[in-house]
Formats: C-alpha cells, sequence, structure tokens
C-alpha cells in the first residue's frame, strides 16, 4: 500500500499529462513561431519539475497589477529571452513593455488560464501578436495541453470562419465568469443565450469564436480584460468574419499601458457583437 500512496499521490501532486509540441504553420513569422516553441517548452519543464502549488504560488505582482504566478514568470521568461534574441520589443501581462529599440512589439499573453495552467485543467494557452508601429499584423494562439494553432495574417486568406450567427437568443456563448460589479448585466446576457460555457481562458475562447465552435465570448461589463488578452483576437476573429469590439464603445488599441481594462466582446458578426453590448448596458 505504500508504494501505491506514493504513487499516486505522486499524481495528484503534480500534473503528469504531457505537453505536445504545436502543430505550427509553415508560414508563420520566425519571431512569433520562435516565440510559441518558447512558452512551449517551458510550460513543459515547468509542468515536469513543479509540483501544482508550486506552479500556483504567487512570486511578485504583473505589470498588470494581477499576482504572477510561478508559472507565468517561467513562461514569461522564455519568451522574454527570444524576444531579446530577436531584437523586438516584448508587451506582456507580467513584465509589461520592454523596449530591445525596435519598430516590432511582439504583444503576447505567455500563459493565457494561469490558474487552469497550474492546477491541470487542460485549458490554457500561448497567445502572440506581431505589431509594427503600434499595427497588428500577424496573430497566433496555441493551445498548450493538445498542440492545436489558431493563425492569421492581417490581408491574407484564412481557413477559419465564424457560425455567422446574428442574433444572442440562443446562441452559444462563452462568458467570464461573473463579478461584484456586473451581476445583472451577466445575467442578461445569459438568460437569452441558449448555451454558456466559462472556461477561464480569454484567448483559447475568442479562438473558438474565430473557428466557429461557439458564437460569441464576452466580459459582461466587468472591465477585466486587458489588451494582450484580447490582441490576438483583434486579427483572428475578423479574418474569419466576426468583429472584436469593447461593450461600452471604447476603441481597442495596442497601448503598452496595462492599467487600462475593456468589457471585450468577439462575437460571429457585428451584428452579434452589438446586440451583446446591448444586452451587457441593459
Amino acid at each position: 500500500m505504500g508504494a501505491a500512496a506514493v504513487f499516486y499521490g505522486a499524481l495528484v501532486t503534480f500534473i503528469p499529462w504531457p505537453i505536445p509540441e504545436p502543430d505550427l504553420p509553415a508560414s508563420v513569422n520566425s519571431v512569433l513561431a520562435e516565440a510559441a516553441n518558447a512558452a512551449v517548452a517551458a510550460y513543459r519543464t515547468a509542468r515536469r519539475m513543479l509540483t501544482r502549488p508550486e506552479l500556483s504560488e504567487e512570486v511578485a505582482m504583473g505589470a498588470d497589477g494581477t499576482p504572477t504566478m510561478r508559472v507565468d514568470s517561467l513562461v514569461e521568461d522564455a519568451i522574454a529571452e527570444s524576444a531579446q534574441s530577436n531584437q523586438v520589443n516584448l508587451l506582456s501581462e507580467e513584465a509589461g513593455f520592454i523596449d530591445n529599440g525596435s519598430s516590432t512589439t511582439l504583444v503576447i499573453d505567455p500563459l493565457d488560464g494561469s490558474a487552469n495552467a497550474a492546477s491541470g485543467v487542460p485549458l490554457s494557452c500561448f497567445s502572440g501578436v506581431l505589431t509594427r508601429d503600434s499595427i497588428a499584423v500577424e496573430a497566433m494562439t496555441v493551445w498548450l495541453d493538445t498542440g492545436r494553432v489558431w493563425w492569421a495574417k492581417v490581408g491574407q486568406s484564412t481557413p477559419y470562419r465564424t457560425t455567422g450567427r446574428t442574433t444572442l437568443d440562443g446562441a452559444a456563448v462563452s462568458l467570464l465568469r461573473p463579478k461584484r460589479n456586473n451581476g445583472e448585466a451577466w445575467q442578461r446576457v445569459a438568460a437569452r443565450a441558449g448555451r454558456l460555457r466559462i472556461l477561464g481562458t480569454t484567448c483559447l475562447e475568442t479562438a473558438l469564436v474565430a473557428e466557429g465552435s461557439v458564437d460569441a465570448f464576452a466580459d459582461p461589463g466587468s472591465d477585466t480584460l486587458r489588451i494582450v488578452d484580447l490582441a490576438a483576437a483583434l486579427v483572428l476573429v475578423p479574418a474569419a468574419g466576426g468583429a472584436v469590439i469593447d461593450a461600452r464603445g471604447r476603441p481597442l488599441d495596442f497601448d503598452p499601458d496595462l492599467t487600462r481594462r475593456w468589457s471585450g466582446i468577439a462575437a460571429a458578426t457585428s451584428a452579434l457583437a452589438d446586440q451583446l453590448a446591448e444586452a451587457v448596458l441593459g
């Protein structure tokens, strides 16, 4: 019994499942590809070497004003090294803006869904956007536990297509969890949706909008999302026929000020995005 207890205890303490190599498209920019590979390698190593409590330990306060888990820090550090070796700037939720003297900036959420990643829930991702002079040119999201990749380049066709849904009533919607400041708005959206999901990873959820797996994703009025949460969606979703807006009509731009927040909506169509915004605002 002692050996069995140790074995099963290890499975509970560590996350035993392997992290696959990402299925990167051949034409992805090398800067974005190397950043993604760095994120995958760092996350794989962290899961192999650290227990769940160690992965989730808060080790710092991020530039966005939220606590940084150890797993966040390890993955972000690996990406920062990649960005520096490629001589591009970096904008990330933990480190903030790192100026490497380039007109190109890599805007990343190094590990979106950190709580999922640290506990072994297989819903977390790397998400990155290349910008030149603050204009997005290319985006990629990598689902870390599966190796699935969503990629799009501004001005080029993409194989993804949204569902094309135009109405909120009966729609499949992913939402941020309800918070103290948006309970009524959350309920208004929930009452009209046909199916709800709360996955805890905005970047992955907006990628699912782009590929047509769900009709929409929304932060229903809590003003939680930063530009790093929405950056990839701003490329992936419109390329697939959808729309990304702020529920309150504020412009979404690549500002390095990570204290700015939005109630972002990614939807299959502009009509659905507008209906969601109306429901949020009441």
